[in-house]
């Protein structure tokens, strides 16, 4: 019997809460609409962009100044069509610079891994989902940039990506 009691002043409780001031615009359905909206909408927008990860941590290695390698290096105004092949190449091109950290030591060398692992999960297990366009090239046909043009351009296409 206690149990029930308990219920009773529970629902009672909540009964209150629901008829005070502060929630009477959620009584009609359109406040029950405007509430919802405002509480969906922020979820959607944080999670917008699936390379955010991938661009925080290629914020924190830009400014590496050891690592010194020349990597080829899409532009970042490749067509539309190509968008996911390129972006592949850069996370090919990743592994260059995590290899070239183990030889070298280097400071941001799990940043580095961070890059690489993050953008590999958020490829649907390695299967390319757009049509290759005559237009895409293959990684090797891109020309060798240094380190800081490649990780400029990058940032470039993430953020067109994202768009």
């Amino acid at each position: 019997q206690k149990t029930h009691l308990k219920s009773v002043c529970l629902q009672y409780q909540l009964y209150r809460l629901l008829n005070s001031h502060c929630f009477c615009p959620l009584k009609n359905g359109m406040g029950l609409i405007i509430f919802f909206l405002c509480a969906y909408v922020p979820k959607t927008e944080a999670a917008h962009c699936k390379w955010a990860d991938v661009l925080k941590d290629l914020e924190r290695i830009k400014t590496s100044k050891d690592i010194d390698v020349s990597l080829y290096t899409a532009n970042a105004d490749e067509d539309v069509k190509c968008q996911e092949l390129v972006m592949r190449c850069f996370f090919l091109e990743t592994e260059v610079i995590i290899q070239e950290c183990r030889i070298n030591n280097c400071s941001k060398t799990q940043d580095v891994w961070n890059i690489w692992k993050n953008g590999n999960e958020s490829f649907d297990k390695n299967k390319l989902t757009s049509t290759k366009s005559a237009k895409c090239k293959e990684c090797e046909e891109y020309e060798e940039k240094n380190f800081t043009e490649f990780v400029q351009n990058f940032v470039k296409v993430i953020q067109r990506d994202c768009k």
